[in-house]
């Protein structure tokens, strides 16, 4: 599967969505409302603060909108001693909610990428997954995202992405199948071209 997301694309619906962002008053009382329409009383001792802890929690789950995953990867490092092989990064656990039903998307990305004299801080290559994990996304969206911002960034010889994630939307709703996980990859240049790296990263996936 091939999904070409611009990031300036992102950026230029992110900063159109700023402009017509609700207040935090408007948003906690969009809370009260699908309380009500949930059934319940939203004036009720119990749920008197759950619109503010919503809007927090909604504030945490969504911070992706706010960052810029670029400006993570633009610090390098051209000292590597000569290192010219994979570098991977195994288990990185992945938080994110479903733009269809707002439910959560939880599973483990694995990513690597083949430098191309110069490496980034491994910490930065989580930090970009989480990025975009942090916003509202179909999982095939959010891997080619990761990789499509690798690639640009770092300029790498290529770059590989695995995701294997649970959604609940899938899970508690709907077919209510809960052993499924859904796995996506996005791979470009070297490990795009050569089968054989693409297999090497794929056993690194489960070693």
């Amino acid at each position: 599967m091939d999904v070409k997301v611009s990031e300036r694309t992102v950026h230029t619906e992110s900063n159109n969505n700023k402009k017509l962002k609700p207040s935090r008053e408007e948003a906690m009382k969009a809370v009260k409302t699908l309380i009500s329409w949930a059934g319940d009383n939203p004036e009720r001792e119990g749920l008197l603060d759950t619109p503010k802890r919503v809007v927090k929690a909604y504030e945490e789950y969504f911070s992706g909108y706010t960052q810029d995953p670029h400006e993570a990867l633009t610090r390098t490092f051209d000292e590597v001693g000569g290192y010219e092989d994979i570098v991977f990064l195994r288990n990185i656990n992945i938080e994110s909610h479903c733009e269809h039903h707002m439910a959560p998307i939880l599973g483990v990305a694995h990513v690597g990428y083949m430098p191309n004299k110069k490496v980034v801080g491994i910490s930065k290559l989580a930090r970009v997954i989480e990025i975009f994990a942090k916003r509202l996304q179909t999982q095939e969206t959010m891997t080619a995202q990761i990789a499509q911002t690798i690639e640009e960034s770092l300029k790498p010889h290529g770059v590989a992405i695995m995701i294997d994630a649970k959604h609940q939307c899938m899970t508690t709703r709907g077919i209510h199948k809960t052993d499924v996980s859904t796995v996506t990859t996005q791979f470009t240049g070297s490990f795009q071209r050569d089968q054989e790296l693409r297999t090497r990263f794929m056993q690194l996936t489960k070693e």
